[in-house]
């Protein structure tokens, strides 16, 4: 054997030697920290010469679906979210928040669950992930509402009673604002958070409500579409913008399987569960024979896909994310 081979081989066995030597003396520095935070919560997509953004108010941990969803049996529920890889035991509503800017206006649709803490801590992210998303309060200048519920209008108004929006021009149905700010008509005790959210944030801003109407095109590229039954002036809103178009749902549907597959199930909190229930087909049924993209407020993040005819019901496709926009 040559001696520089020789020479060679022994300093390599040394450094080896010596590298084992300080890995077992001295901990590992090049492992990832534990407890890293997740990405900002918000996404962004275009709809034709439109710009949008889904942002997040949080979760809702609803609890057992059988508490919420009417009308199936235990044994149906469990088919159903297992097959769909779900917890059976428990069911997690998302809230997804759209935020169009059309060009000319910033619109934001349906608002969370401001500073009210009834279904838990992980309510409430609105103005913070909006922040994350580079969208301030004052640019916001439309608030649009599928209905008064305490998930949909509780952003409006701060925890110091100010407005969060105050450039914005709010929209709702008439019908839905008659009924859930007055204490006659919302008289269930366990609805009384729901008058409550209702009266703090829309009542101080009657003067800047403007009351939308089944088929109105109320603001350039965005059609209102009644769709009563989970309250009594739920509306869904149609976005046009060159030649491309989205329909924001709000709560025609609050579960991606336990309303799609067997439509006709009831939720419980649904003014008008019957109502509800038929709009729910009616609705999914249009979307369905158009091939009408929808984004869903309650469904997994960011809420955006398609819905196709299955047997009696429906199945929601979840859109694919496009992070090049």
């Amino acid at each position: 054997m040559q001696p520089g081979l020789l020479s060679r081989r022994l300093m390599l066995a040394g450094a080896t030697t010596a590298v084992t030597a300080a890995s077992t003396i001295q901990p590992a520095s090049a492992k990832m920290p534990m407890g890293m935070r997740q990405a900002p919560y918000f996404y962004r997509f275009k709809l034709g010469n439109m710009k949008a953004t889904v942002i997040s108010d949080g979760v809702i941990p609803l609890g057992p679906p059988g508490d919420a969803f009417l009308g199936l049996t235990k044994e149906e529920i469990t088919r159903q979210l297992t097959d769909n890889f779900l917890p059976p035991d428990t069911v997690t509503l998302e809230q997804n928040i759209l935020i169009l800017n059309t060009g000319s206006k910033i619109v934001m649709f349906d608002t969370g669950m401001g500073i009210v803490k009834a279904f838990g801590p992980t309510t409430g992210q609105l103005l913070h992930t909006l922040a994350q998303a580079g969208i301030p309060g004052a640019a916001v200048d439309a608030v649009v509402m599928t209905h008064a519920h305490i998930d949909h209008c509780g952003g409006i108004m701060s925890a110091r009673n100010a407005r969060n929006f105050p450039n914005a021009k709010l929209y709702i149905s008439q019908a839905d604002y008659d009924y859930w700010t007055d204490p006659a008509k919302v008289s269930v005790p366990n609805l009384k958070s729901f008058l409550d959210q209702a009266r703090r944030n829309l009542v101080p801003n009657r003067d800047r409500i403007q009351f939308v109407k089944d088929g109105e095109e109320f603001i350039p590229g965005i059609h209102a579409i009644a769709t009563p039954g989970h309250t009594v002036g739920h509306t869904m809103f149609m976005i046009d913008s060159a030649g491309k178009q989205m329909c924001f749902v709000g709560d025609l549907t609050h579960h991606q399987n336990l309303l799609m597959e067997k439509p006709l199930t009831e939720f419980a909190y649904d003014t008008d569960p019957k109502q509800s229930a038929q709009t729910r087909v009616k609705m999914l049924t249009m979307l369905a024979a158009n091939r009408i993209p929808l984004l869903a407020y309650h469904f997994p993040w960011p809420g955006i896909g398609h819905v196709a005819k299955l047997g009696d019901g429906f199945r929601y496709v979840a859109a694919p994310m496009n992070m090049q926009t």
